[in-house]
């Protein structure tokens, strides 16, 4: 297990070498060093699992160097591998290989090729920092770069400015979360005197925590951080224009490493918020909020990727409430789950629009089962784990344990507003499956070349999006309290969900067959324009926060102050254009310049002596 560091150096060295190699080497050099790194820092991921389970599941750390020591705050190079790390650097690390492999199939002739790489080396690499960190501080370092990698790979086509402004609002949006995360790791150390995740564990089991006021606050702040990365309410405006970037990239942010990241952060400082009961309640009433907003927006978009987009904002609602009902097992175990069918469903997405000429509208589709036999299969295999069919899926094991946590938490409205998001989702699902693989042939498909890059990652993910996946389970019962569900309340509700589940989906069918249109009234065109437009939120802080900071800048640009620290500069333009006079390029110039010069450093000189 002492080969941690190697899962992130690998993919840092793959990183370094692409970046200084400028676009030079080949796409198949590039392809190999930006595979490669991924699938070697799994195949250690691997090796340290293994040693992990050999050793029964002690909590292991390293510690590499001292990082900051300043009197007594000290902060080391330290990570930690227990069975929340290793699940979550299994699913980055392998997850990433997956999206990193078939990204070389996607991306072949495509400008920026070896920059694209670099990029997702960097992302892989702070994501299992973030994961693997010992302590809040270098678990920050992993977060902020998150943030910066994924403002590089959605601006990553910055020739459009659509684009680089898409790129602009994911990085402004997450960082306002960040803030709040900044002032809660102040805190924390002024209240605990430590950042180390085992030392506040600690001092919460022991009740050594007397402020409760504080340690809400903190838990608050920690939150909003958590809201922001995770794109939860109201901070989720970011993640549908995110998808500007390559459709890997979606996958990769999606699936495996930044939305995650929110639910991570809590599920690892569960200790204070265990603390706290209503900010847990707090989370909970985020996360349904969260999903049928998205649910409800899902239903109304036509292009495929905002699809899926809100589709992560639901679901990762479903694992806010999770973590609201104590049930942090089980927001982790839809956490992996959620990765499988989510990136199996984006790279398939992406698949379909290089297959449909970059077509993104589902209405401009139809009837592509008989072209594209192998993709209606892998799109109707994660969409029915993302509406969680019983039985055969993965999803419906991982989110029917959330729903009955939230009723074993005595939370009936919040169960019941779950139980409305499955059939919402399954709605929204199955209306895309329906209205791009059924119906009227409407494209002309241009077969694409695909090799064994494409196929395995899709067939893997494929596999891991059924029941299969469900047989993975996080090793988790040394950090969590093990959840024992009263099976008979469990099968009941397991049946009411299903029901709900085939109702969506016969809904779905219903109206793809007999073409409703939800505009066919005054009021369902007022909940299309509202739902399509994601509730309005883009326009009320349009309104509220950026056009008045733009007039307030524009305003301020003239103040006096500005003016005074622009005096200097000034100045100094006007003395370099006064000396600019001098260099004539004439020798009797010159001559006469020093002359002036040396006479009137002599008569400086004798009056001086007078």
């Amino acid at each position: 297990m002492n080969l941690i560091y190697l899962t992130i150096l690998f993919p840092l060295l793959g990183f370094l070498l692409l970046s200084f190699s400028c676009g030079y080497w080949s796409d198949k050099t590039s392809a190999l060093i930006g595979v490669g790194s991924i699938g070697l820092s799994s195949i250690v991921t691997i090796l340290i699992g293994y040693s992990f389970f050999i050793n029964n599941q002690i909590p292991y750390t390293q510690v590499l160097w001292n990082w900051i020591h300043i009197n007594n705050f000290n902060v080391s190079i330290k990570f930690i591998l227990d069975g929340l790390s290793l699940i979550m650097l299994c699913i980055v690390s392998m997850i990433g290989f997956l999206i990193h492999l078939f990204s070389s199939w996607y991306m072949q002739g495509k400008e920026g090729f070896s920059r694209f790489f670099a990029y997702t080396n960097l992302f892989i690499a702070s994501m299992i920092v973030l994961v693997l960190a010992d302590n809040l501080i270098l678990m920050f370092l992993g977060w902020e770069c998150v943030g910066f990698c994924s403002y590089l790979l959605i601006g990553f086509y910055y020739s459009s400015e659509k684009n680089c402004m898409a790129a602009i609002k994911a990085f402004v949006t997450t960082r306002i979360g960040d803030v709040f995360l900044i002032i809660a790791l102040f805190m924390i150390y002024n209240e605990l005197g430590t950042l180390n995740f085992s030392d506040i564990s600690n001092i919460a089991k022991l009740s050594l925590i007397h402020n409760n006021y504080t340690i809400s606050l903190i838990t608050l702040m920690l939150l909003a951080g958590a809201v922001g990365k995770s794109a939860q309410l109201p901070l989720q405006t970011w993640l549908p224009d995110a998808m500007a970037g390559p459709t890997p990239v979606s996958a990769l942010i999606h699936a495996a490493t930044m939305v995650t990241a929110g639910v991570y952060l809590i599920a690892r400082i569960h200790c204070l918020f265990l603390l706290t009961p209503k900010i847990l309640y707090l989370i909970s009433i985020i996360g349904v909020i969260t999903l049928t907003i998205a649910s409800c927006s899902a239903i109304v978009q036509t292009d495929v990727k905002r699809i899926l987009a809100y589709s992560t904002m639901s679901q990762i609602g479903y694992m806010f409430v999770a973590l609201g009902s104590k049930a942090w097992d089980v927001a982790v175990f839809h956490l992996m789950t959620h990765a499988f069918f989510k990136a199996l469903l984006f790279l398939s997405s992406g698949a379909l629009i290089l297959e449909c000429n970059h077509e993104r509208n589902i209405f401009k589709m139809g009837g592509l089962k008989k072209n594209l036999p192998f993709l209606y299969v892998c799109f109707l295999v994660g969409g029915s784990s993302l509406a969680s069919i019983p039985l055969i899926t993965s999803g419906f094991y991982s989110k029917e344990k959330i729903i009955f946590s939230s009723l074993s938490n005595d939370d009936i409205i919040i169960m019941l507003v779950c139980l409305c998001g499955t059939l919402l989702t399954a709605i929204y699902t199955f209306r895309m499956i329906f209205n791009i693989f059924h119906g009227e042939e409407k494209i002309i498909i241009k077969k694409k070349y695909t090799g064994i890059n494409y196929y395995i990652p899709l067939i893997t993910l494929l596999l891991l999006s059924t029941f299969i996946g469900a047989l993975i389970k996080p090793s988790l019962e040394n950090i969590y309290p093990k959840h024992n569900f009263h099976e008979t309340s469990k099968w009941t509700l397991e049946i009411i969900s299903s029901i709900l589940i085939v109702v969506g989906i016969l809904m779905s069918r219903i109206l793809f067959l007999k073409k409703i249109n939800i505009n066919n009234s005054t009021y369902g065109k007022f909940l299309h324009a509202l739902w399509y437009q994601a509730w309005g939120f883009d326009w009320i802080y349009s309104k509220l926060f950026i056009k008045p900071y733009i007039s307030i800048a524009s305003i301020l640009k003239n103040d006096p102050l500005k003016n005074l620290f622009d005096f200097p500069i000034l100045l100094l333009r006007l003395v370099n254009k006064v000396l600019l006079i001098s260099e004539s390029g004439y020798l009797r110039w010159y001559i006469l310049s020093i002359s002036i010069s040396t006479l009137a450093l002599i008569t400086i000189i004798l009056i001086k002596i007078i």
